[in-house]
C-alpha cells in the first residue's frame, strides 16, 4: 500500500511538473538581446521575457517593444518598437519621425538621426512599422519594410538578466497619445 502511494505521488509530481513547463514554454520566452540597435533601454547581453499570449487578447501598439522574426530572414529573431500600425502613415527626415502627421517626441531615442532619405511609408494592413532606439545602428522598417503580424513572437515584458539591470520595459504611452488611427 505504502509504495503504490509513493509511486502515485511521484507521477503526480512528474505530471505537474511537466504540465508546468509546457505552460511557461508556450506562454512566455526568453530573449537574449544582440548588439546596440535598442540603447540605451536595452544593452548586448541581457535578457529579456517576452509575453507570447499577449496579442491574443490586444493588438499590438504604439511603443510596444516586441520580439519578431525577421523579415528577410525568418530563422532570426529581432527586437524593435512599434511605430506605424496598420493604416499608419510615417514619415521620416533626418531628425524626426511623424505619424499620422503628428511629431514624436521619443525620450527613448539615443540619437535623433535617420540616415536614409527623407521618406514616406503606408503601413500595410497586418503589418506593422518598427524601428529601433539606437537609430544611428538600428537595422529596420525604414531599410526592409513592415513586420507582419504573424512573424510577430510576442510583447517584450521586462529585462531579468543580469538582475542589476532589472526592469519592466516602458511603451511611452504619453509619446503616441496624440496620433488618431488612419483608415
Amino acid at each position: 500500500m505504502k509504495r503504490s502511494h509513493l509511486v502515485r505521488e511521484v507521477i503526480e509530481t512528474v505530471v505537474l511538473t511537466l504540465l508546468i513547463f509546457l505552460v511557461i514554454r508556450f506562454v512566455v520566452q526568453s530573449y537574449h538581446v544582440e548588439g546596440p540597435s535598442m540603447q540605451p533601454g536595452l544593452h548586448t547581453d541581457e535578457y529579456v521575457l517576452v509575453n507570447k499570449v499577449s496579442y491574443l487578447f490586444q493588438t499590438p501598439g504604439r511603443g510596444d517593444v516586441i520580439v519578431f522574426h525577421y523579415p528577410k530572414d525568418t530563422t532570426q529573431d529581432f527586437i524593435k518598437r512599434i511605430v506605424g500600425l496598420p493604416g499608419d502613415t510615417v514619415r521620416t527626415d533626418s531628425t524626426h519621425v511623424w505619424v499620422n502627421g503628428v511629431l514624436l517626441n521619443e525620450p527613448y531615442i539615443k540619437e535623433a538621426i535617420n540616415l536614409n532619405e527623407p521618406s514616406i511609408w503606408k503601413v500595410p494592413p497586418g503589418d506593422y512599422f518598427v524601428l529601433g532606439d539606437n537609430r544611428r545602428v538600428s537595422d529596420d522598417s525604414r531599410y526592409w519594410g513592415f513586420v507582419p503580424k504573424d512573424y510577430i513572437v510576442g510583447k517584450a515584458m521586462l529585462v531579468y538578466w543580469p538582475s542589476s539591470n532589472w526592469q519592466i520595459l516602458n511603451t511611452y504611452p504619453s509619446v503616441y497619445v496624440k496620433i488618431k488611427a488612419n483608415g
